[in-house]
Parts: structure tokens; sequence; C-alpha cells
């Protein structure tokens, strides 16, 4: 389905998809969503980019290898469960800190540690499976 209508919009759409997915992932620990809702819908934005120009120039527009995105994000969130362990507080325990920054007081946890890190995998190994069945179907 490579329509001229479809690969001019597909850009747009996949760059709104990709900051709708950032927002979902922020808005998770507050309200519905997080790592996982967040990175089924940045995965959905690749598999756009893949059907309308092309499963190439997908792996291009991601810039690192979908396994290794993967990795990341599993490693990521094996250090907010460590972090945990560090101070010692049950395994994935929620530790919260208040750094100032440029005077402006930043929430940080190590619960947004582990949904990032579950928004990295799911990107990372459900893109990886997508395009492997993209790259199958092209003649």
């Amino acid at each position: 389905m490579r329509t001229l209508i479809f690969r001019t919009a597909a850009p747009y759409l996949t760059s709104l998809m990709l900051l709708f997915s950032v927002f979902v992932l922020l808005r998770g620990h507050n309200e519905p969503g997080g790592g996982f809702i967040g990175g089924l819908i940045a995965v959905a934005a690749f598999a756009i980019q893949g059907i309308a120009f092309g499963v190439p120039e997908a792996r291009r527009a991601m810039r690192f290898h979908p396994m290794a995105i993967s990795g990341f994000g599993l490693f990521l969130s094996a250090i907010a469960g460590m972090v945990s362990i560090v101070f010692r507080v049950p395994f994935l325990s929620g530790l919260w800190w208040s750094p100032s920054l440029f005077g402006v007081t930043v929430d940080l946890s190590t619960v947004m540690l582990f949904d990032i890190g579950v928004y990295l995998v799911v990107v990372g190994s459900l893109t990886s499976v997508a395009l492997s069945l993209e790259e199958r179907e092209e003649p």
C-alpha cells in the first residue's frame, strides 16, 4: 500500500504517534498509560513507516538495531531494581528524589526508570518482529 497520499501522510502520522507515545509513557505514573502502552504506540508508528516506505527506510529511521534498543531497555529496568538493593529496601521498590535543576525542582524516580526500560523493550522487540514480518511480504 504505497499510494502517494499514504506516503505523504506517513511521516506526519509517524511523528505524531511517536510524540503521543512519549506523552503516554510519561503520563503513566499517575493516570492510565505507561511504558507498555506507549511502546505499542511507537511500534505502530514504525510499522506505518515500514509500510509506507519499506523496511530499510524504517530501519534507518530507528537509527539503532531494534534488539539493541530492547537490550538497553532491559538494562535500564534492571538498574531500577538494583538501586533499591543499594538502599536496602525490597527489590523494585519505588524510590523518589527531587533534584533542583536551574531553579526548577524535578521529581525523578526508579519507577520512571523502570517504565522507560519497559518502553524500550517493547519498542525494540516488537519492532523487530513487525519489520521482519514486513520484509517477508515485500515482493
